[in-house]
């Protein structure tokens, strides 16, 4: 047992540890094309046999031996390795690409072991996650998944409805980077703010093509490459989506998200395709963001638990039913036996005139207008993005006092109003530029007048979007998943804007290539109306 794992177990209220424990490291693991990957093996130090919990990351070994520790003092070997071209193993780093023939060959290594008994499972989250998505296929009968924060397929996530998440990429290209170069000095800078502030500052590079090196200071190959293979080509993307291997054979899995994740409604479309084959997974999803430490605390916890029941026969930890959502607003638990609980009771919301917001139509009015300018976009302010600080809800008045932002606010409610899932939008706009990004959130306004933003959404538009005689369209999206109760008192406001930078890349008003425009055209736009349907519940 070392200090580190005693005040991990201690912080985030593990099981007593059982066993002390082995570790083997720097094995260096040849993969089919002779690229060695770095692999450490962490044993409890009696005899098994035990189960195996086989994690791959980007990241460095060094953030989560600690982990893997603990893990192996509760009773598994824990298999931990650097995937391809990052911290000390071979190879170039090309994302996503190589996690399923690398995972095959490390699962042909691990069966190979004589402390290997055949049982196994995968842990891990984010790009964690997304590797065991990719050899989920191949696992043996038995075997046990907890996928946290992540998703089978990433082309949603990179190019949410044809836009560009650069916040995303730039700030995990940095997190990537800085661990490979100087893992202490990132870990500073993640915690400080200074992930945030180079991207802010990367993001205005024109064009995006160079932000890599405004962001870190040189070239990076998987930036560059991704350019020029990547953004508009669905055959790059079609050979690393996951999804076709979720199926009847997965192994029991339990997701974990939080409601402030940039990858939850992927998780949880996911969780649905396992509903779909008759599977009963898991699911947990609590008031977290990516890199919340509750939900890292939550994760191994439940890790623990599922491995226990799924790999040990030991399913007295698992509660009773499947599914536990928090509900914000509320600030408590819920648990039901499927997600979302049951039919809801619908709700429809309309703006209304003097940017009001209420349950009848409002007939015809004159259009609201707003001037959308690239070369000043409209921010970002908290909500679902990859960010060590400034994720989450947040208060929006930076957003909502700006001219090209229309704020749409009910009255104070006479009782207590729950969403669960997603909320469906309906937007009828018009712009003098056919290039344009419609984002829009749904907010809580508390007595106190401080506007928290509870879920929000991007669509964006092109000339090839259906369009009315009179210029307009009608774009149906939605926003992302939620939880919440709007308290009485409280009211709703629905924001209607054309951006949200730099969480995702401006539009620059035009059909230049997106890695080398340069060219900025403000844009005039119009809302002329707008619906909103709400998936209301009893908690």
């Amino acid at each position: 047992m070392s200090l580190s794992s005693l005040v991990l177990a201690k912080l985030y209220g593990l099981p007593p540890r059982l066993y002390g424990t082995t570790r083997q490291r720097n094995i260096a693991l040849p993969m089919d094309d002779g690229v060695t990957l770095m692999t450490d093996v962490y044993s409890p130090r009696v005899e098994g046999p035990h189960p195996t919990i086989l994690m791959r990351l980007p990241y460095g070994r060094h953030g989560f031996d600690t982990v893997a520790e603990c893990y192996a003092e509760r009773g598994f070997h824990v298999v931990l390795q650097a995937c391809r071209g990052t911290e000390k193993s071979g190879g170039d780093f090309d994302p996503l690409v190589n996690e399923r023939a690398d995972g095959l060959a490390t699962l042909r290594w691990i069966k190979a072991q004589d402390w290997y008994d055949g049982r196994l499972g995968l842990s891990g989250p984010s790009y964690l996650g997304y590797a065991q998505w990719a050899i989920c296929d191949e696992l043996p009968a038995t075997s046990a998944m907890a996928t946290k924060v992540t998703s089978a397929e990433f082309q949603s996530v990179v190019f949410p409805s044809g836009a560009f998440h650069l916040g995303l990429w730039l700030s995990w290209l940095q997190v990537v980077e800085g661990l490979r170069g100087n893992p202490l000095k990132m870990s500073g800078t993640m915690f400080s703010g200074g992930v945030e502030k180079r991207t802010a500052r990367a993001a205005m590079t024109l064009p995006l093509l160079h932000a890599d090196k405004a962001a870190v200071g040189h070239d990076v190959p998987f930036w560059q490459s991704w350019f020029e293979s990547a953004i508009g080509n669905d055959d790059f993307w079609k050979a690393i989506d996951h999804r076709h291997r979720l199926g009847p054979q997965t192994p029991p899995n339990h997701f974990i998200s939080g409601w402030h994740d940039f990858m939850l409604d992927q998780l949880l479309r996911d969780y649905q395709t396992l509903v779909s084959f008759g599977h009963q997974p898991y699911l947990t999803v609590g008031p977290w963001t990516h890199i919340a430490n509750d939900l890292q605390a939550e994760s191994m916890r439940e890790t623990l638990t599922w491995m226990r029941a799924k790999l040990l026969g030991d399913g007295s930890g698992l509660r009773e039913k499947p599914v536990r959502i928090f509900v914000t607003g509320l600030g408590e638990w819920r648990d039901y036996d499927s997600y979302p609980p049951g039919p809801p009771a619908m709700q429809t919301w309309y703006i209304q005139p003097a940017r009001g917001l209420g349950q009848t139509p409002s007939g015809t009015t004159q259009p609201d207008r707003y001037r959308y300018d690239p070369a000043n976009p409209t921010p970002n302010v908290g909500g679902n993005m990859f960010a060590f600080t400034g994720a989450g809800p947040v208060d929006n008045a930076p957003r909502e006092n700006r001219g090209d932002v229309l704020s749409y606010t009910s009255e104070p409610l006479a009782e207590n109003l729950t969403i669960i899932g997603q909320t469906s939008v309906t937007l009828h706009a018009r712009a003098s530029v056919p290039h344009a990004d419609f984002f829009l959130r749904l907010c809580d306004v508390g007595p106190d007048g401080i506007s928290l933003n509870i879920c929000d959404g991007l669509i964006r538009v092109t000339p090839e979007t259906p369009v009315e005689p009179d210029g307009s369209w009608w774009l149906d999206f939605t926003l992302h998943a939620a939880a919440h109760s709007f308290r009485a008192g409280h009211r709703l406001r629905l924001q209607v804007s054309s951006g949200a930078h730099p969480r995702y890349a401006r539009n620059l008003g035009t059909d230049e290539p997106v890695g080398t425009a340069t060219r900025m055209v403000a844009n005039d736009v119009e809302i002329i109306g707008a619906e909103l349907g709400l998936a209301t519940y009893e908690v």
